[in-house]
């Protein structure tokens, strides 16, 4: 029925067995939207945030998407400015991803900020001492960028490809595209960084206060640092994923062992860093403020120490071995493992850095403060996974999504 949609030389499942499963995520969709409507609606009662807990649930989450999402920006860098050219088979997959991962992280916010109608306020009355308005304006201002990136994949649609118009548009998109590249890792460098900066410079949350270099804290190349390590790993596990999926071959592996050659040396230096930084900060920078890094850990199952030691050695040193050496790049199983480890890891972190910075007592008569998320919060958590798994499969159905697909599944007769 949608055959004449389908690109050339590919094969797809039928067209009853695709909208079935399209149907199936879309009651999830539903079930967030319905959510989402609820707290528009009603207001920001219907979570279980409080004064201790302004940010959570939520706030956790469009951490974790947009660092994840970071595999677009620095895929881009790496196949425009850096010359990287074997990436071109994976650069759509990649944009495809941060176009999804954005647009959550701002639906999310628009979610959050409980009155969405005064959004605008954000840009017309910006705070300009604050770091979360540059992060609004470059989050934005990105979403543009990989809207514009991913403009030319749908003008690829083998049906709107025939229209001359949208054949030259599209190509000479792809001609300039370099320019949007390197926009978007301009961006990308400064709101990943402002995010973890907001986290450093709360000198009253010891927990997450760090020292500057410059004028600003540790964080704030961290959290950069982490995204180009980790983005690319959520590309490659999202890739697998879909090979699994559709039971085929998308990308040649000596594509795949490159981006995971660059994430594994990038993943590494990252986590050296981490360690120093987390050793400066419990030896220097929390005795100074009169603390003791035991004072940070509670016998509660969300906050115990092991998860400094998870984030560092299981979901930060072990996947990075293995990505740095090519043996455990060509091994399967052991491929697969240290990126999701190293995705686990750039959650754990945001984790750590927004629910835990709030439950850590700052003051001598505080005790800890507990959260559980309402249904409402867990539902809107779930709508952009559900909306973002029906966009990865319209796309790929219908959409030339992976250039090597047709040469590594040749379809017979």
């Amino acid at each position: 029925m949608d055959s004449a949609l389908i690109p050339n030389g590919v094969k797809r499942c039928s067209f009853w067995q695709f909208y079935l499963f399209i149907g199936a995520v879309g009651v999830v969709l539903l079930w967030g939207v319905l959510a989402m409507l609820l707290i528009w609606l009603k207001g920001l009662n219907q979570t279980n945030m409080n004064d201790a807990y302004g940010f959570a649930l939520w706030i956790w989450a469009d951490l974790a998407v947009i660092a994840l999402g970071g595999g677009a920006f620095f895929t881009g860098f790496l196949k425009y400015i850096v010359g990287k050219d074997e990436l071109k088979n994976i650069i759509n997959y990649a944009v495809l991803i941060g176009f999804i991962c954005y647009s959550s992280a701002l639906l999310i916010l628009a979610i959050d900020i409980g009155q969405p109608l005064r959004g605008w306020f954000i840009f017309w009355h910006a705070n300009v001492h604050s770091m979360l308005t540059e992060v609004a304006f470059c989050l934005s201002c990105y979403f543009a960028v990989l809207t514009i990136e991913y403009i030319p994949l749908i003008l690829e649609n083998r049906q709107l490809d025939k229209v001359p118009f949208f054949h030259n548009l599209s190509h000479n998109m792809h001609e300039v595209m370099a320019v949007f590249a390197a926009t978007g890792a301009f961006l990308s460098f400064f709101h990943q960084g402002s995010l973890g900066g907001v986290a450093g410079v709360l000198f009253g949350r010891p927990f997450a206060y760090r020292e500057a270099f410059f004028i600003w804290p540790t964080t704030f190349f961290l959290f950069t640092w982490s995204a180009a390590a980790c983005g690319p790993c959520f590309t490659i596990m999202l890739t697998r994923l879909i090979e699994k999926v559709t039971g085929k071959k998308l990308v040649k592996q000596n594509v795949i062992d490159l981006l995971a050659k660059i994430a594994g040396w990038m993943l590494l230096t990252y986590i050296i860093a981490k360690t120093i930084d987390t050793l400066y900060w419990a030896n220097v920078t929390v005795p100074e403020l009169g603390q003791t890094l035991a004072e940070f850990y509670s016998d509660n199952a969300l906050y115990k120490m092991y998860f400094l030691f998870l984030e560092i050695g299981l979901f930060g040193f072990v996947p990075a071995l293995i990505l740095v050496t090519k043996k455990g790049r060509n091994n399967g199983f052991l491929l697969i493992s240290a990126v999701i480890l190293a995705v686990l890891g750039a959650s754990l972190n945001r984790w750590v850095m927004v629910l835990q910075v709030m439950a850590v007592p700052v003051l001598p008569f505080e005790s800890w403060n507990l959260y559980f998320p309402s249904w409402q919060e867990v539902a809107t958590t779930i709508l952009p996974v559900a909306y973002g798994v029906i966009l990865v499969a319209l796309s790929y159905r219908y959409l030339p999504v992976f250039p090597q697909e047709k040469a590594l599944n040749p379809i017979d007769g």
